[in-house]
């Protein structure tokens, strides 16, 4: 076989094995964001959307019918969500429904949770509380939490193992907190965004 065509079938078997990941973020983070989309879309089909205080308020007391919107309309047929963590991530409501969606269980299987820091964040972030709540450092919970791939290969093989803990690790999920109603006070700048 022709050497160009073992590298074009090759990469053609690559891009068949990647994974849907739902892409959580604060909107501050978006230049990061985009960087981090660009230079890892060969291991995953991202879904990105651009969350902000301006998108549409799903105005409802019933979580069920938030947490069903927000998984048809958002998460969709993604199979992992990819937390990208900021300095400010944690006090927005949007990532809070957007992880309480990913964790719930249903007629369908959880996402599998990745938590990644930033660039800008070096090795050390502030978790939000529901991502908090499904990691530990002794790595007996649901989610995973890395510091910022240094390839392709090692993204992948995260991605993989959150896919995986979606069923040998979902009895371990923790979801039961009251939902964000707002954004909250920033810790690391004192105010809310």
């Amino acid at each position: 076989m022709n050497d160009w065509l073992s590298q074009y079938l090759q990469a053609e078997r690559t891009k068949a094995d990647r994974r849907k990941c739902f892409i959580s973020y604060f909107s501050a983070d978006r230049t990061e964001v985009d960087r981090f989309i660009e230079s890892f879309s060969d291991v995953m089909i991202p879904k990105a959307i651009g969350v902000s205080d301006r998108d549409d308020f799903i105005d409802s007391s019933n979580s069920d019918y938030v947490m069903g919107k927000i998984r048809e309309k958002y998460l969709g047929d993604s199979s992992v969500t990819i937390l990208l963590i900021g300095r400010c991530t944690h006090s927005r409501r949007y990532i809070d429904w957007e992880l309480k969606s990913t964790l719930r269980r249903g007629s369908y299987a959880p996402n599998g949770l990745l938590g990644i820091l930033l660039p800008s964040m070096g090795y050390q972030g502030i978790l939000p509380p529901r991502f908090k709540h499904n990691w530990d450092s002794a790595d007996t919970q649901y989610a995973l939490y890395r510091a910022y791939p240094d390839s392709s290969m090692t993204l992948k093989g995260w991605i993989e193992e959150a896919y995986r803990r979606r069923t040998s690790r979902s009895e371990l999920i923790v979801n039961s907190q009251e939902m964000f109603k707002y954004n909250r006070q920033c810790e690391v700048h004192g105010v809310t965004h």
